[in-house]
C-alpha cells in the first residue's frame, strides 16, 4: 500500500490534534544504572546520554521519571521496546 501525500498530512495533523501522553519509566532494582540508561537510548531515540542518565536517576530516587511526551502510538512503542528490555515502563494519559 502506498501513502498519499494527503493522507500522511491527514495523519500528521491528527497527532498534533491529539493530546500527547507521557512515558513513564519506573524504578528498577534487578538491572544496574548503566543497563537502564542503554535500554534507554536504544529504544527512545530522542533521547541522548545525558538526558537518559537523568531519567535513570529521577527513577532511581524518586520511584518513577518522565521519559518523553509524545503521541500515543509513539509513546506505546517506546514502553513495549523498554518492557522487552525488562523495565517496568507505563504511559500516562492526560
Amino acid at each position: 500500500m502506498t501513502t498519499t501525500p494527503a493522507r500522511t498530512a491527514r495523519t500528521r495533523s491528527l497527532d498534533e490534534t491529539l493530546p500527547p501522553c507521557t512515558v513513564v519509566l519506573h524504578n528498577d532494582d534487578v538491572h544496574s544504572m548503566e543497563q537502564v540508561v542503554r535500554a534507554l537510548l536504544e529504544s527512545v531515540p530522542e533521547l541522548d546520554a545525558a538526558r537518559a542518565t537523568e531519567v535513570m536517576l529521577t527513577a532511581h530516587r524518586h520511584g518513577e521519571a518522565d521519559v518523553v511526551t509524545c503521541p500515543l502510538e509513539r509513546a506505546e512503542l517506546y514502553r513495549d521496546r523498554l518492557s522487552a528490555r525488562g523495565l517496568s515502563a507505563t504511559i500516562r494519559r492526560p
